[in-house]
């Protein structure tokens, strides 16, 4: 990751923890079978039926005006042919990171962007493995934020915090990166709620039984 942008983004008292890219064969295996397929080739597919039949049957200066309209009308199947021209630009911006601090991730294609979340902002991590996931051995650590605004232990959160999540989609070491965020996740956040000098020496909450003993439900 010499080389990548994020390199930049990453505080001089962060430590990088795991770093990669996508695989490039599922990466580029997802640009081109994406949701966008059949509708472009049914698009497609209508469109050049009518061009043939109005070229057939009209006469030759109308072809001037038949052929920029459906250029025009193809618009669909270009903007699916142009994302998968520019899937291989879009992988060569695209890299991750897991600091100690959050999650990095880059991408983009003209326009390069780079996104952090802090742990601290992270309330679920989830894995996702799709048909090509798994035939390639791969998988997406995919992360929900919607934790509310920081408040003090006991006091009903705000929905103010509300944000999107973030993605660190086709690496071969999905396992390890989710167990790695994971973990990261629930310290920092545990820390965030409970500072070391407010936490009991005891707390006999982890053994409760919620009112129910064995006699009880026997």
């Amino acid at each position: 990751m010499q080389d990548s942008p994020l390199k930049t983004m990453i505080g001089s008292s962060e430590r990088i923890l795991w770093e990669g890219k996508p695989d490039k064969k599922c990466f580029l295996l997802e640009s081109i079978f994406n949701p966008l397929l059949p509708f472009a080739l049914i698009w497609g597919l209508i469109d050049f039926g009518f061009i043939n039949k109005a070229l057939g049957s009209a006469s030759s200066g109308m072809g001037s005006f038949i052929i920029p309209f459906f250029l025009l009308h193809l618009m669909p199947v270009w903007l699916y042919l142009g994302g998968v021209l520019f899937s291989i630009r879009k992988y060569r911006n695209t890299n991750y990171a897991v600091t100690d601090r959050g999650i990095y991730v880059s991408g983009g294609v003209f326009a390069l962007t780079c996104e952090m979340k802090p742990f601290a902002e992270i309330a679920h991590i989830n894995i996702h493995r799709g048909i090509f996931d798994q035939r390639l051995g791969v998988g997406d650590v995919i992360s929900e934020c919607g934790h509310g605004s920081l408040s003090a232990p006991g006091s009903a959160p705000s929905a103010s915090r509300t944000s999107t999540g973030i993605s660190i989609c086709d690496i071969p070491d999905y396992e390890k990166v989710y167990k790695l965020v994971k973990n990261l996740q629930t310290d920092i956040y545990a820390d965030t709620m409970y500072p070391n000098d407010l936490r009991p020496s005891s707390n006999h909450g982890y053994n409760t039984t919620y009112g129910l003993d064995e006699k009880d439900w026997k």
